[in-house]
């Protein structure tokens, strides 16, 4: 199973963030010179320890990076890919002491591992599985479809497009083909007839490991289990043609950058960041992130080799809002309050054994969720009311969308089924669930808006976003089992509250 947004998630509010980042520039070598003394012995032995992956951060100069290049070869390390404009350095070693070594050498500005084990397969886990459209259900909904008047034949199963406006906006504006929304994700299967039409294969890449590869198909999921990625891009962008489903955005571009690692599903950092960098390089405007960076939940910054991968991964992540990028990710489906003052993690690290522990959500951070101008997304479903799983917290949720409910909020639809359709591998079709369901809608409105305002950038696009959200506001009661026990605390007024943050994104609103 696919390691996604769809297993518990957490982050935390943006302000809180911009605070961290402007620390980030003064982070300390955590070594001293003593730790060099071993230095020549470490390397020695390394050729017999497993090899682990580490990102290396500097000044964005060629002299401090040729510099730094040449400590790396000292401490047993070989460069695997350089990112000169950001001063990322993605890095194999063997060597035990590498992250310490380097971390002493001039011009380090932080440096650490981005796993806890060597690449070897780990199990990994995925809130629900999904469920397969099969030719019976087809049949029936087309046939539904067909006397409602649908333009899909599978839309009448299609809740989330009718709750958010998306099928009446498509009639005005169906979104701009000079609009490309990137899904970071498990690849996506471009072969769909319903994703073929409106995919941008020279804006897609596989960039597992840190490293871009471009060739033919290399952004294409691995196997038909990593669905992922391709369900995302239908909703973003499944094109109105008479086949299948349609997504919020039909007529906008959507492309793939594969970021999974073939063994074990996990988003490792060095190739969350090659594809931040890949996408502002090559004009993307928007990417979807309906995931977390491995193997930590929670990156906490007292820890140096968490706090190298929150550095990392920023540094591109605000190079491509730089360029113009604005990237939506998903809030998590653990239904905690992200905004309360202490969170047990226990699924981290997720490459290794996970450990128990109680963290600050205020210094310990989500990637990519809860960095500068990154738009969180909340879940919510037919009834447009929170989603049971989705997490939530005041400061922190900036949108809501369709992330589906398969237990509270049922449609009437020919399935019945309160989950989001769309796109799978090999031509087939699927439910899914969760705040990983909501990013992609959310970010279908944001391409909406872009072919609105092609001259808006990320912050501008952020706030359009926002402005034309419908917030519900809290629910009186949020008692979803009936227990008599609040399920979870809403926060705030209809203006801006932590179910919702600015309110649902709503397509027609936006193309009007």
């Amino acid at each position: 199973m696919v390691h996604l947004r769809s297993r518990r998630r957490l982050a935390l509010a943006v302000p809180v963030v911009l605070s961290l980042t402007a620390s980030l520039g003064f982070l300390p070598a955590a070594a001293s010179a003593a730790e060099h003394a071993g230095q020549a012995e470490a390397a020695a032995q390394s050729t017999q320890a497993p090899k682990l992956a580490y990102v290396v951060n500097t000044k964005a100069d060629t002299r401090t990076i040729a510099s730094v290049k040449k400590a790396i070869a000292a401490a047993g390390g070989s460069v695997v890919a350089t990112y000169e404009k950001i001063g990322v350095i993605v890095v194999h070693s063997a060597n035990p002491d590498f992250g310490k070594e380097i971390r002493a050498a001039r011009g380090v500005q932080s440096a650490g591992a981005t796993r806890t084990a060597p690449l070897t397969a780990a199990g990994t886990t995925d809130e629900g599985a999904a469920e397969i459209l099969s030719a019976a259900q087809a049949a029936r909904t087309a046939k539904a479809s067909e006397a409602a008047g649908a333009g899909e034949p599978l839309e009448a199963d299609q809740w989330d497009l009718r709750a958010i406006g998306a099928d009446k906006a498509a009639e005005i504006n169906p979104g701009s083909s000079k609009v490309t929304v990137a899904v970071i994700d498990t690849g996506v299967d471009d072969t769909h007839p319903d994703l073929a039409p409106n995919f941008s294969a020279s804006q897609s890449a596989n960039c597992v490991g840190g490293k871009a590869d471009t060739s033919e198909g290399a952004w294409r999921p691995y196997t038909a289990e990593d669905y992922h990625g391709t369900h995302v891009a239908g909703e973003i962008a499944a094109a109105r043609n008479g086949i299948g489903v349609a997504g919020v955005a039909p007529g906008v571009k959507v492309s793939g950058i594969k970021v999974s690692d073939p063994d074990n599903g996990l988003f490792y950092p060095e190739s969350v960041v090659c594809a931040f960098v890949f996408a502002a390089d090559h004009g993307v405007e928007i990417t979807n992130n309906s995931y977390y960076v491995d193997p930590w939940l929670y990156n906490c910054m007292d820890d140096p080799d968490q706090r190298a991968i929150v550095d990392a991964v920023n540094r591109a992540q605000l190079y491509a809002q730089k360029k113009g990028t604005l990237h939506l990710a998903s809030a998590g489906n653990s239904n905690h309050d992200l905004d309360s003052d202490a969170i047990v993690d226990d699924s981290s690290p997720d490459d290794s054994t996970p450990v128990e522990r109680t963290i600050d959500p205020h210094e310990c951070f989500d990637v990519p969720t809860q960095l500068p101008g990154v738009v969180t997304v909340s879940a919510t479903g037919v009834q447009n009311l929170k989603s049971y799983y989705s997490s939530y917290g005041k400061g922190v949720v900036d949108v809501a969308a369709p992330g589906g409910d398969r237990l509270y909020q049922i449609p009437d639809t020919p399935s019945k089924n309160g989950r989001i359709l769309s796109t799978m591998p090999n031509n087939q079709y699927g439910f899914l669930q969760g705040t990983s369901m909501a990013s992609p809608h959310a970010a279908g409105v944001a391409a909406l808006l872009k072919s609105k305002y092609p001259h808006a950038g990320p912050a501008q696009l952020q706030a359009l976003l926002k402005a034309q959200a419908n917030n519900p506001g809290c629910p009186a009661s949020y008692d979803q089992d009936g227990d008599g026990t609040q399920d979870a605390v809403c926060e705030g007024g209809k203006r801006l509250n932590g179910f919702y943050g600015a309110g649902i994104v709503d397509a027609l609103r936006a193309v009007k």
